[in-house]
This record gives C-alpha cells, structure tokens and sequence, in this order.
C-alpha cells in the first residue's frame, strides 16, 4: 500500500473512531460529571480525524509535523477519557474497550508518523 492510499484509509479509521465515539457518548449518564466527560470525549476523539485530514491537505511539511502532533494528543486524550468512564462503572468494558484500544492504536501509528518525520 502506498501512502496515498494509507492517507485514505487512515481517514476513513479516524472518522469511524469519530463515529463510534460520539456513539458511545451519548450512553453517558445525564450528570454534571457525565456531561463533562462526554463533551471532552467527543471533543478530543472527533478532533483526531479533523487534524489527520488538514495534514494531508497541510502546506508545509512543518505544518503537517504540527497536525500529526496534534492528533497523537488527541488519541493520547481520548484514551485517557475512556480510561476515566471504564473506572467510574458508567458503561461495561464490552462497550468501552474496543474504542480504548483503537484510541491506542492510533496513537502508535501517529506517534510512528511523528517519529519519522
């Protein structure tokens, strides 16, 4: 696969994570506490695929650098949220884990990219 056709992928991977996040968040419980977490969520999970995309679409190498940077704090962020939500009981690790470990696998691959840059 060449890296156009991974850029397209990876796309795609970030926008269903988006997709399955925003999901997930609306079972949250309808607390102060909950409210906050579902926002920040969604917030950083939705932000991953939104900075991939202007990467690809970047002007400069610098600033592609920079929104792969971005995205891997985002994947590091999100984890991080889920994290908080499997440890507080509000969903069942069925529902949180296979979103904690593609948060986890997309920050391997954007700390990769970023890596090698």
């Amino acid at each position: 696969m060449d890296n156009k056709e991974f850029g397209k992928q990876l796309e795609k991977r970030t926008k269903a994570f988006a997709i399955s996040i925003l999901r997930l968040t609306s079972q949250l419980p309808d607390t102060s506490e909950g409210k906050v977490v579902r926002y920040q969520l969604a917030k950083a999970a939705t932000s991953v695929g939104a900075n991939y995309r202007e990467a690809n679409r970047s002007r400069s190498k610098a600033d592609f650098k920079n929104k792969i940077t971005i995205c891997e704090t985002e994947s590091s962020e999100s984890g991080y949220w889920l994290e908080i939500i499997d440890e507080m009981n509000w969903l069942t690790i069925e529902i949180t884990m296979p979103a904690l470990k593609e948060a986890d696998e997309l920050l391997a691959i954007f700390t990769s990219i970023g890596s090698k840059l």
